[in-house]
């Protein structure tokens, strides 16, 4: 499994990269207008934490050829590599941006997928990941696990050079199925990561082991 954050909280991805073994972050408009930063400050901040992690980048164009510039433009501004993914919707446009700019050899996340014929048009169209909304497809009583499962199944079946970047969770649980239905990835708010490693009985554990541990670890280091 792959984790991601999906913030541009600055605060919150340092104490994250502390300790999480986190492969990158993800961002979209509505993250980075919570930040409160504009692209140019908070992409460069991210830069600086996440080192050679991923950084997913969403366009705001609607036209391909736009896109693919919009695309391009962030790949040389921000001086990012192989480590930067431009996340495109799934619209018509959008596809023909995701084929243009892999042949271009820029990396693609298809974003905003809600179904699974969304994500093997994007997987085919070359993109490398492909996220699917699981908290908004059951907000609109539809199965996000389902979704998800779905397409790892198609990628395969198929054989395709695509991953499932599970995306929109509001509880671990959601996560964990996600995860049991072989999604590569997940892209979690701060918030959900540190309830993600977080339990009452390994709090008492710690607890007993510092209690029964008192007074015998004389080896000093």
């Amino acid at each position: 499994m792959i984790y991601m954050a999906d913030t541009a909280d600055l605060s919150a991805l340092k104490e994250l990269y502390d300790f999480f073994p986190l492969e990158g972050i993800t961002t979209n408009p509505t993250i980075l207008k919570q930040s409160g930063l504009p692209l140019s400050k908070s992409i460069d901040a991210i830069k600086k934490i996440v080192g050679d992690g991923m950084i997913h980048v969403q366009v705001m164009s609607s036209q391909a050829e736009d896109i693919v510039r919009e695309a391009k433009k962030y790949k040389t501004y921000f001086d990012l590599g192989d480590n930067y993914y431009t996340k495109i919707p799934v619209t018509p446009q959008g596809y023909k941006a995701m084929a243009i700019l892999k042949d271009a050899g820029i990396n693609v996340t298809a974003t905003a997928i809600f179904t699974q014929q969304q994500a093997l048009v994007a997987a085919k169209a070359g993109a490398d990941f492909v996220a699917p909304y699981v908290s908004r497809l059951d907000n609109i009583s539809s199965h996000g696990i389902d979704v998800v499962g779905d397409i790892a199944q198609n990628i395969i079946e198929y054989k395709l050079n695509t991953k499932v970047l599970a995306a929109s969770f509001k509880t671990v649980d959601q996560i964990y199925r996600v995860s049991m239905r072989r999604a590569h990835s997940a892209t979690i708010s701060p918030e959900l990561l540190m309830q993600l490693i977080k339990h009452p009985m390994t709090d008492i554990s710690v607890a007993t082991f510092e209690q029964d541990g008192e007074g015998l670890y004389d080896i000093e280091f």
